[in-house]
């Protein structure tokens, strides 16, 4: 199972504020316990939204809408994404993380689809070609 585990961003982290010498040092420990127990398959820390934008899809129009965004307690800081054996498993790693803020925080766990989560869907043409491009991406681990 994979879940995608967000880290929550503040005013700090829209402000651009970056971390601490001494929580980057923590989150590199806890970085290594993830490699070493075989769970982490990706992991970064995220530009505030000033540097992103959106695309918001209207039948066939698109419009772009730039940062920054509002409501920076709903929006993502970065991410880790991560493969374990069920969803407690999953909770135990980010009840172990570093307290991103040091102060009030909240980091966010979602479990990634699976093809076989698609059921008769995803017909066997369309796992196939899921098969090929996960070959180009992440070299067909899944």
């Amino acid at each position: 199972m994979r879940f995608m585990v967000m880290v929550k961003g503040n005013e700090d982290t829209e402000a651009g504020v970056m971390p601490s010498e001494e929580l980057l040092a923590a989150m590199g420990r806890y970085n290594e316990e993830l490699v070493k127990a075989g769970v982490l398959l990706a992991g970064e820390g995220l530009h505030p939204t000033s540097k992103g934008a959106r695309v918001r899809f209207s039948g066939s129009e698109r419009t772009v809408i730039d940062g920054p965004f509002t409501e920076a307690k709903e929006l993502i800081a970065g991410f880790w994404l991560i493969q374990v054996k069920s969803r407690e498993e999953a909770i135990e790693w980010v009840k172990r993380i570093p307290n991103p803020t040091g102060d009030e925080s909240e980091v966010e766990l979602r479990q990634v689809f699976e093809m076989d989560d698609f059921g008769d869907e995803l017909t066997p043409e369309l796992r196939e070609q899921e098969a090929r491009l996960r070959e180009h991406t992440d070299g067909g681990s899944r």
